[in-house]
């Protein structure tokens, strides 16, 4: 069972996504960036340190939300979300086939890894009770 955290990073009403590269895992499908946690590693030190390596963004996590586990065919795992901020929009592509900002009404309009589906909804149920 993989250790995986994931950020919704928010600027300006806005966002972040990423869309995974034809030689990942699950090619195409839209993600929430982030990465394995190392042996030893803190969630929330994981996350950040993801972003940075991943999208050379800086980050600070705000709240955690549910963890989700899920069973692809051929892996497993499990997967803790943090919503974050951020004080710039500024990334760099370095793994992923894209990555946008964008509403979050419009979340669902995007193929997304399966894992990731829980976590978008509920992100939407919070946003609506705000």
């Amino acid at each position: 069972m993989l250790r995986v955290t994931c950020a919704i990073i928010e600027f300006n009403q806005k966002v972040l996504i990423a869309q995974r590269n034809q030689n990942m895992l699950l090619p195409y499908k839209w993600e929430f960036p982030g990465g394995k946690v190392e042996r030893g590693e803190q969630d929330e030190v994981c996350i950040v340190r993801e972003v940075k390596e991943e999208l050379n963004l800086n980050i600070e996590v705000q709240s955690r939300l549910t963890p989700v586990t899920h069973h692809y065919d051929t892996f497993s795992l499990e997967l803790f979300p943090f919503i974050c901020s951020t004080t710039s929009r500024e990334f760099e592509l370095k793994e992923h086939a894209q990555v946008l900002w964008v509403d979050s009404q419009d979340l669902l309009n995007y193929d997304w890894a399966e894992a990731d589906i829980p976590i978008v909804k509920e992100y939407l149920e919070l946003k609506l009770e705000e």
